[in-house]
């Protein structure tokens, strides 16, 4: 990696790929008003590649150290690689990038953001106006609507299905083929303290297990685990661990029968 002023940086992308900081596969389609932006805030310099095929909209903007595979859809005012800056779950980040990767065959639609050190699976669709902060992990074939918040070092697994408008607190685990509704709310902190290094409790946030599926509006408790396959009703409020195939409903959730595979 180099080191250099965000002024000494080539900004076209005929220039950053004379300088070997841009690379393009075959037949990539880059819209004019896209920007490419190899140095982070610190000034570190990392490459860009795209693979074959590749698409980029206007107004797109792609940091250093992005790599994205073959046959994949960057759609218009879409952000990937974006370096953390500033106060996050107990941490000042300083603005620095970090590889991201997004694979093959991956449509990230209008207004994404994808924070640096993420990476997006092969076949995976990131819905409009949706951000993965930073480490963010995404498995192939997952689908994320619209307007979702996926916080650091969220682990989503393959196939799995997250509706529009919910939000996963940071650290979060959703295994492969779960369902998440629309607008369910993930909680990590039991004790509501923020900013208060000599009181704050370690973060507990929840986790998903396999197949399970969780209904629209149910909100998601510290430290709780949905078991596999298990079943969340509409507008739930989960306060305890939910066992493997229970269906569970109400506020707070209590089990009403099992489901039968």
């Amino acid at each position: 990696m180099m080191h250099l002023t965000t002024l000494d940086t080539p900004t076209t992308v005929t220039d950053l790929v004379r300088a070997g900081l841009l690379e393009l596969g075959d037949v990539c389609q880059i819209h004019p008003a896209a920007v490419f932006l190899p140095a982070d805030m610190l000034g570190t310099i990392r490459p860009i590649v795209l693979g074959d095929r590749v698409s980029v909209g206007a107004f797109t903007i792609v940091h250093g150290g992005t790599t994205v595979g073959r046959d994949t859809r960057i759609g218009h005012r879409v952000t990937v690689g974006e370096p953390a800056y500033g106060y996050a779950v107990r941490r000042v980040y300083q603005g620095a990038g970090a590889p991201t990767t997004i694979g093959s065959g991956v449509v990230l639609r209008a207004g994404a953001t994808v924070y640096a050190g993420a990476s997006v699976g092969d076949d995976a669709t990131i819905g409009h106006n949706t951000l993965l902060r930073t480490n963010v992990k995404v498995g192939a074939g997952s689908q994320l609507a619209a307007n979702l918040t996926v916080e650091r070092g969220c682990a989503i697994g393959d196939g799995v299905r997250c509706s529009p408008g919910s939000h996963l607190t940071a650290d979060t685990v959703v295994e492969d083929r779960a369902f998440i509704g629309a607008g369910v709310r993930t909680i990590n902190d039991q004790e509501l303290i923020w900013c208060d290094p000599a009181n704050e409790q370690p973060l507990l946030p929840p986790s998903f297990a396999y197949g399970c599926k969780v209904g629209s509006g149910a909100v998601i408790l510290a430290g709780v685990t949905i078991g596999e396959h298990a079943l969340v009703g509409d507008g739930s409020v989960v306060t305890k661990d939910v066992r493997t195939r229970a269906i569970v409903f109400g506020a707070p959730a209590t089990q009403h029968g099992e489901v039968n595979l």
